[in-house]
């Protein structure tokens, strides 16, 4: 493994080459299973949007589903909804140009939540422009990562340098979901990984924890909980069953 390719080691840490596979089987199995000839409009408007509501709850929202859906959400809800509804005409951006991408969903997820000035922007601190930079190269850079291990560490690092203002975690879990719909594992986006999140409960936050304080091996405790939050938002997905 090339020593410029920290994630591609780290992918070959105990337990996380099998657990990357198991999790990349389910969503195969799901999408051969339930048959891409089922996915429809419909079902892929649902999963953002069934994504978007479990990623607003996990930011602090309220809001249910059957909420949303009369489209009384809270604001945290709306603007989950918001970001996901376009995300998916971010695929092509964010394939070539990852900055103009994060600009883009930040200004989606914080508008009415942040001051216009600050919508698109990092923070004021160079540390921040470093990370949104850092995470721009990383997604261009190739490596012996599996698409599913680039997704969730996309999502980690947002999370943990929290470069906007405000709606980090929102964009976090988009950037996840959006990176899986590049990089071939979910292209029609009918997997809800965001629900997957939210089903693990504390987990998710214990695992970003151990991401932010505890180097290889954080990382590696957040690869194989990833691993599981991604087979819980299999189940979560709303392709027709057979």
């Amino acid at each position: 493994m090339p020593s410029d390719d920290p994630l591609g080691t780290a992918c070959r840490l105990e337990g996380v080459p099998s657990a990357l596979a198991a999790a990349r089987d389910g969503i195969d199995s799901l999408l051969r299973d339930r048959g891409h000839r089922r996915t429809t409009p419909a079902v892929t408007a649902d999963a953002l949007l069934h994504g978007a509501v479990a990623s607003a709850r996990l930011a602090g929202g309220s809001s249910t589903l059957e909420e949303v859906r009369r489209g009384a959400g809270d604001a945290l809800a709306q603007s989950a909804v918001r970001l996901n509804a376009a995300l998916l005409s971010l695929a092509p951006v964010l394939a070539r140009s990852p900055l103009q991408a994060l600009a883009r969903m930040h200004t989606l997820a914080a508008t009415g939540l942040a001051p216009p000035q600050d919508l698109g922007r990092p923070r004021a601190d160079p540390a921040a422009v470093r990370a949104v930079q850092r995470l721009a190269t990383d997604l261009l850079t190739p490596t012996a990562a599996p698409a599913i291990a680039v997704a969730s560490v996309a999502h980690a690092e947002l999370v943990v340098a929290a470069p906007f203002a405000v709606a980090n975690d929102l964009v976090a879990r988009a950037m996840e979901r959006l990176v899986l719909v590049i990089r071939g594992v979910d292209p029609a986006s009918v997997l809800v990984p965001e629900a997957g999140h939210w089903l693990m409960g504390s987990r998710y936050r214990e695992a970003l924890d151990d991401y932010r304080e505890h180097g290889v091996a954080g990382c590696r405790a957040w690869l194989l909980y990833s691993c599981v939050a991604l087979t819980t938002g299999v189940a979560e997905s709303p392709l027709p069953r057979l």
